[in-house]
């Protein structure tokens, strides 16, 4: 089955001309940051998110939702982030929370675990316990906290990093370079999973991979692409990065 995996919306509306361009389409995966543009005015932001659950219930091939940090704070969470559009706050929060059963916070796919930042094993420690958690179960546990605890997902519950630059940041927050030493331990996650992530903007999808392949041991994919047109092409187990 062809999966195609899309980085940060951010209002881009590039994601109906890909799928145009891509044929065959089995499976479509968003990795979540549907608003807070800089150059999208709020209005046609919400409109693309709109536009993209509307997509979502009118086709037939499944449409997998994950949400991002520019989502997250506009559920009423107590704080805010860089680009949080106050004069549209209460418009996209009803628009979310409308969704919300559209949304996840994680998604597994053979081998390959979906999450808009990363799943630090120090946060799910510190979140359900070090024993309140395994790989088996650790995407439906993520999903349940979301939906019952969406708090929980606060930058504030992470570490100092003003970047979320820390090991202990949560799947919405947690960068690179700390989510592959968050994982540098015998946790099961680097042994039997590859992450892939949005969240940190790429200059463009190839040099994103080359990097993966490696300085990340080819173990975790930063995605978020889109504002260059770059996407990525899941098919017989095989990740390809691609360009409009």
């Amino acid at each position: 089955m062809k999966t195609l995996i899309l980085g940060d919306i951010h209002g881009l509306s590039t994601w109906k001309e890909i799928i145009n361009q891509e044929k065959d389409l089995g499976r479509i995966i968003f990795m979540g940051d549907y608003f807070d543009s800089f150059d999208i005015p709020g209005i046609e932001q919400l409109y693309n998110f709109n536009e993209i659950i509307r997509f979502k219930e009118s086709t037939e091939i499944p449409v997998i939702m994950l949400i991002g940090n520019h989502d997250h704070h506009y559920m009423g969470v107590g704080e805010t982030y860089s680009g949080y559009q106050p004069a549209m706050q209460w418009d996209i929060q009803h628009a979310i929370k409308t969704n919300l059963d559209h949304l996840q916070i994680a998604y597994k796919l053979d081998d390959l675990i979906f999450t808009h930042a990363g799943i630090s094993p120090i946060w799910l420690d510190n979140t359900f316990g070090w024993n309140g958690w395994n790989k088996g179960d650790v995407i439906e546990k993520l999903n349940d906290l979301y939906k019952f605890r969406p708090i929980a997902f606060n930058f504030s519950h992470g570490g100092f990093s003003g970047t979320g630059d820390s090991t202990d940041q949560g799947p919405l927050w947690i960068r690179p370079r700390s989510l592959m030493k968050s994982n540098s331990g015998d946790n099961g996650f680097k042994k039997n999973f590859i992450q892939i992530v949005g969240h940190t903007i790429q200059n463009d999808i190839f040099s994103s991979f080359k990097t993966s392949e490696k300085s990340m041991g080819g173990k975790y994919y930063v995605v978020d692409a889109l504002h260059s047109g770059g996407y990525v092409i899941y098919e017989n187990g095989k990740l390809t990065p691609k360009e409009i």
